[in-house]
C-alpha cells in the first residue's frame, strides 16, 4: 500500500485479494485503532505482485518487510535472533534441538528466525510417525501433539536400532540438503501403517509444512531485489482509495 507521494506505508500477503480488499472498504472505523484508521485513510494506491504459491507468497512478503520496513507493519520489520536446529544421535535415539548457536558435536540446519521452532515440531511428530507407526499420536510424549517442547527432545521407536537411526540422520542431511520430496516419500513409507484418520491428517499437515518452509528457504537464498520505491506504472489505482465516505458502503 503506497500514499500519494508513492511512500510505501504496508506491505500484506492475502489469498482471498477481493475479500482482503472488500474487508477495509467496509471497515466500521469504531472498531478498528487509530493507527489502522490512519493506514486506510493514507492509502492512495495498491501495488500487487502474484507469487506461485503459499511457500513463494511467505517468502516474499518476509523479504519486503525486511528492506523495506513500511511505516505502519510492526511484525518482521527488523531480524529475528537467529537460531539453528541441532541434532544428534546416540545410536539408538535422535536428538533435536534448537540454539542460538551450532553446538559442537551436533550437526546443525540454519540459521533461522522464529520459524524454527514450528519446523522442530513438525519434523518429531513426523519422526514419530515414522519409527512408531503402529503407536500413532495416543502414544506420543505429553505436548508434542500441541507443539509443546522442551529445549532438548529426543525420538525412538520401540524397537530402535542404530540402523533405523543412522537411517534417520541421513533422511535428515538430505532434506536439509534440499530433498524434501525424498524425506516426503520416506515418511509416507515408513507410515503407511497409521490407521487413525486423525494422525494420518496430522502427518499431512506436518509434511506440508515442511516442504513448505524447505521451499521458502530455498527462495530465500536466492537473490532478492526490493521493488523500486517510485513505480510509474500502477497495478491498482484509486485516488482516495480509503475515504471516508466510502467507510460503511461496499
Amino acid at each position: 500500500m503506497r500514499d500519494a507521494q508513492e511512500n510505501i506505508l504496508y506491505v500484506g500477503k492475502a489469498k482471498n485479494l477481493k475479500k482482503r480488499l472488500n474487508s477495509y472498504r467496509v471497515a466500521n472505523p469504531d472498531r478498528l485503532g487509530r493507527r489502522h484508521l490512519r493506514l486506510l485513510r493514507a492509502v492512495a494506491r495498491i501495488e500487487l505482485r502474484e507469487c506461485a504459491d503459499e511457500a513463494a507468497a511467505l517468502a516474499t512478503e518476509a523479504e519486503l518487510l525486511l528492506s523495506l520496513k513500511p511505516k505502519f507493519n510492526r511484525a518482521g520489520t527488523w531480524p529475528a535472533t537467529p537460531r539453528f536446529l541441532v541434532w544428534k544421535g546416540d545410536g539408538t535415539r535422535l536428538a533435536l534441538a534448537i540454539s542460538e548457536t551450532p553446538t559442537p558435536g551436533w550437526q546443525a540446519f540454519g540459521p533461522f528466525g522464529s520459524g524454527i521452532v514450528h519446523l522442530r515440531a513438525a519434523l518429531l511428530r513426523l519422526l514419530w510417525f515414522a519409527l512408531n507407526p503402529a503407536a500413532g499420536s495416543a502414544a506420543m510424549p505429553a505436548g508434542w501433539v500441541q507443539g509443546r517442547l522442551g529445549e532438548r527432545v529426543t525420538v525412538s521407536g520401540t524397537q530402535s536400532s542404530e540402523p533405523a537411526c543412522h537411517r534417520i540422520e541421513l533422511v535428515l542431511t538430505e532434506l536439509f540438503a534440499g530433498d524434501h520430496d525424498g524425506f516426503v516419500a520416506w515418511v509416507g513409507e515408513q507410515s503407511k501403517s497409521l490407521g487413525h484418520p486423525h494422525d494420518l491428517a496430522m502427518r499431512d499437515a506436518d509434511l506440508e509444512t515442511v516442504v513448505q518452509f524447505m521451499q521458502a528457504k530455498a527462495r530465500r537464498t536466492r537473490p532478492f531485489s526490493a521493488p523500486d520505491q517510485r513505480v510509474t506504472k500502477p497495478r491498482v489505482d484509486s485516488p482516495g482509495l480509503f475515504t471516508e465516505e466510502n467507510w460503511n458502503q461496499p
